[in-house]
């Protein structure tokens, strides 16, 4: 059986005519005008998957089966291009039976033609050519259909995603970042009732109404991004220094050497010319240069560059590494201290998404649950997560042990590790301090959130930094007052 590509190729039909005028109305329809002018952002963003889109459809397009009597229809066609006008209008007949059989669209012209076309090449190409247009025809609307179909699944699909990208844009930040990461998660929570939805955009209220604790999540995703890191650089030191150097400009008596010099002769070679018969020796000396001479000379101080290898230390600013963030959801985590927890990790995510950084979430209590929020059902994932309930004990170590694995991963190995938690736990095993202590020295971090005064120093002290958040009825009274 042939496929749309093989009959589009020899009707030499045009799918990406098709395709584009299929886009073209996709992107006219009132609900995404309507949705675009309201957040332009996303325009950019949907614009780059609608050219997935297209690529996909073209694919469906050259991969779609024909149906069978389009197929018949089209290779009757063909046995009739390749025989001569004799034998062509003798079998017309039963050409025309046959398509009278598979029910052709065609049938009723090919009668007409078959009563007031002439016997010659002339008529047979004349039928030959009402024939290929009526196929093209043909395929065409079976395309049109087709690519009809797709559109209205896409459109169908797309206004879900907007319109649930529109109910939580307000909840993230609005950079292009955050839209794009967002409209990317959307894909994965159509499903989603609309209760999930309700819950994220109150969790989103709770967190703008504790102003500290999205203040706390800014200050440590500023905190993370700032982990200075070493980089050792081989290179070529210039070291200037002065040197002296003889000069020829007599500025002091150095010595004393043979010369013809009158103006520098020692006193004892003037002698010469005092005495008669000692006279002619100063001439002869004087000739030959024989002459003792005081030597003066001078003294030249010049800068000169040296070049020598030497190793620099270089410190440079890390670049923003994923989110591993730990939460207690032990029994003691209930009720003020799970919201505190759950808006928390949503303003972790939402800085996550503007960063174009990663986050993971590991809930510990009895056994540890993973959800990573920034894949494609991250959405989902994060709905989850909210509706968990926080109950049990606290097993601190086997969380910290599962972060200690994950950071041994390529893609984790710059992240850091947040807990949250009220540190009301046991004291945690010496190997596993160690193994901490060895992950700090690769300037990977572990910070401490908080949320009661009364966690135990010995755990917080093996984290690099500290973040007290106290939900106590007195601090929370107070925050409410200010």
């Amino acid at each position: 059986m042939l496929n749309i590509a093989t009959i589009d190729m020899l009707l030499s039909i045009n799918e990406v005519e098709l395709i584009e005028e299929i886009v073209l109305t996709l992107l006219a329809t009132p609900q995404l005008v309507i949705f675009f002018e309201k957040y332009p952002n996303l325009k950019s963003i949907l614009l780059n998957d609608l050219l997935a889109w297209k690529k996909n459809l073209y694919r469906q397009l050259q991969e779609t089966l024909v149906p069978i009597k389009l197929t018949e229809e089209f290779a009757l066609y063909q046995q009739n291009l390749a025989i001569d006008t004799t034998k062509f209008f003798s079998n017309l007949p039963v050409t025309i039976n046959k398509l009278t059989e598979i029910a052709s669209t065609f049938v009723q012209e090919a009668n007409y033609l078959q009563e007031r076309i002439s016997h010659d090449p002339a008529g047979q190409s004349l039928f030959i050519q009402r024939w290929r247009l009526n196929l093209i025809i043909e395929v065409t609307t079976f395309n049109k259909l087709l690519l009809e179909r797709e559109k209205e699944q896409l459109l169908a699909e797309l206004e879900q995603r907007l319109k649930l990208t529109g109910n939580l844009i307000e909840t993230f930040n609005q950079d292009n970042h955050s839209v794009g990461k967002l409209w990317d998660i959307s894909k994965g929570v159509l499903t989603q009732s609309s209760n999930n939805i309700q819950l994220l955009i109150q969790y989103s209220h709770f967190l703008q109404q504790q102003p500290e604790l999205e203040k706390l999540a800014e200050l440590l995703g500023r905190r993370q991004s700032l982990k200075p890191k070493q980089k050792q650089q081989q290179m070529l030191e210039s070291i200037i220094s002065v040197e002296k150097i003889p000069d020829q400009i007599p500025e002091q008596i150095s010595g004393i050497n043979h010369g013809n010099d009158i103006l520098r002769l020692l006193p004892s070679e003037l002698a010469l010319l005092g005495l008669e018969e000692l006279e002619f020796e100063f001439y002869r000396k004087l000739v030959e240069k024989q002459l003792l001479t005081y030597r003066l000379q001078g003294d030249n101080w010049q800068q000169r560059k040296i070049l020598r290898p030497a190793i620099k230390y270089q410190e440079q600013q890390q670049l923003k590494g994923p989110f591993i963030v730990c939460i207690d959801t032990s029994g003691s985590m209930g009720k003020f201290n799970e919201r505190c927890a759950k808006a928390f990790c949503l303003a972790l995510m939402k800085i996550a998404m503007s960063d174009n950084r990663q986050c993971h979430i590991i809930l510990f209590s009895k056994e540890v649950i993973h959800y990573d929020l920034l894949n494609i059902d991250g959405l989902e994932q994060l709905m989850q997560f909210l509706n968990q309930t926080f109950s049990g004990g606290t097993d601190l170590a086997a969380c910290l042990n599962k972060c200690l694995e994950k950071m041994q991963q390529q893609q984790w190995k710059d992240s850091d590790v947040v807990v949250i938690s009220d540190f009301i736990a046991q004291r945690l095993p010496d190997n596993l301090i160690k193994r901490i202590k060895i992950h700090q020295t690769k300037q990977q971090r572990f910070h401490a959130v908080t949320l009661s005064k009364y966690g135990k120093p010995g755990i917080l002290n093996i984290f690099d930094y500290i973040w007290h958040f106290d939900t106590g009825l007195k601090s929370r009274f107070i925050r409410y007052c200010k």
